[in-house]
């Protein structure tokens, strides 16, 4: 299977950092919607989505790093 399909399992240290991570993202994510209340919804709900995408893709990065994989 090509590595770009794969799927890794986290170990202990890897979920902590994959946490660490989604909890960044959501201060930000608090932060932006605080600095634009009364804004264009639709703007800040395609700001939601794209932040959402970064942190999937953050988080895929992470798991390719191999001190992050559960041992199979």
């Amino acid at each position: 299977m090509k590595k770009e399909f794969q799927v890794h399992k986290l170990n202990e240290s890897g979920m902590a950092a994959a946490q660490a991570l989604a909890a960044h993202f959501s201060v930000l994510l608090d932060q932006v919607e605080e600095l634009c209340q009364g804004g264009d919804g639709r703007c800040l709900a395609i700001v939601r989505t794209k932040l959402e995408e970064a942190c999937f893709f953050a988080k895929k990065s992470l798991a390719s790093v191999p001190g992050n994989q559960a041992a199979e």
